[in-house]
C-alpha cells in the first residue's frame, strides 16, 4: 500500500478485503494522500456490517457486499462507480483471496476482466497461497481444513500465479514469496523467506 500510494495511486479496490483490522488499506494510504478513495468488496455479509460501522464519517471509503466471481456486478456496482474512476490509474488488490476460486470459476478469467476495466497506469496487487516449497506437506493438510468449508483453498505453482499478471509488467522484486517482496528494513527478513508458502506480486499496466 505504501509502494501504491506512494507511486501516485488515488483510487483504491480492494476486492476481497476480509473483516477491518488495523493497518486498513484506506488508513495507510491516507498517511500519503489524505483524500485517496477506497472500495473495499467482501463476500461475507458480516464484512459489510462491521466495515460500514469502521467507516462511518469517512465519504471517500466504502464497502460492498460482492462476489470476485461475479466481477461484473462488482465493476458496475453503483458504490464502485461512485468513488472509482476506471479512466484513471487504479490500484486493484486481490491479497489471500485468488487461492478461494477454483479453477472451474476462471480466476485467470475474473482478474483479465479486471484488467481490461482498468485505465494504463493502473496496479494489480496479488497474493496467492502455493505449495511449491511444502517438502513437509504442511501447507497442504492446512488447506485441507478448508475441503468442508464454504470456499476451499486451491494451491497454485508460480507458473499459474504469474499468469495473473498477463498483460501487466512487474515492478520490482517481481513475483516473489510475501516476505521478500519489498521487506521492511527495520523487521528483516525470516529465515528460509525464499520457500514461504505464499507468492506476492505488484503488476503496472502499461497500456
Amino acid at each position: 500500500m505504501r509502494f501504491l500510494a506512494e507511486s501516485g495511486i488515488r483510487q483504491f479496490l480492494d476486492i476481497g478485503s476480509g473483516l477491518p483490522t488495523q493497518g486498513n488499506v484506506h488508513e495507510i494510504a491516507h498517511q500519503v494522500a489524505p483524500g485517496a478513495r477506497v472500495v473495499y468488496v467482501d463476500v461475507e455479509p458480516v464484512v459489510l456490517t462491521h466495515g460500514r460501522a469502521l467507516l462511518a464519517g469517512t465519504p471517500e471509503v466504502t464497502v460492498i457486499q460482492g462476489d470476485a466471481r461475479r466481477i461484473e456486478e462488482i465493476l458496475d456496482d453503483a458504490e464502485v462507480r461512485r468513488l472509482i474512476d476506471f479512466d484513471r490509474p487504479v490500484a486493484v488488490l486481490m491479497l489471500a483471496m485468488l487461492h478461494f476460486i477454483g479453477d472451474g470459476d476462471d480466476p485467470h478469467g475474473i482478474v483479465a476482466r479486471v484488467r481490461e476495466a482498468m485505465a494504463p497506469g493502473s496496479h494489480l496487487a496479488v497474493s496467492h497461497v502455493t505449495g511449491d516449497f511444502d517438502t513437509d506437506s504442511r501447507v497442504r493438510d492446512a488447506g485441507a481444513v478448508y475441503e468442508k468449508a464454504t470456499y476451499q483453498i486451491t494451491l497454485r505453482g508460480r507458473s499459474d500465479v504469474a499468469r495473473f499478471f498477463d498483460g501487466f509488467e512487474l515492478v520490482e522484486p517481481g513475483l516473489t514469496t510475501l516476505s521478500l517482496w519489498r521487506p521492511d528494513s527495520d523487521s528483516g527478513v525470516p529465515a528460509n523467506a525464499e520457500r514461504q508458502w505464499c507468492y506476492a506480486g505488484v503488476g503496472r499496466k502499461v497500456d
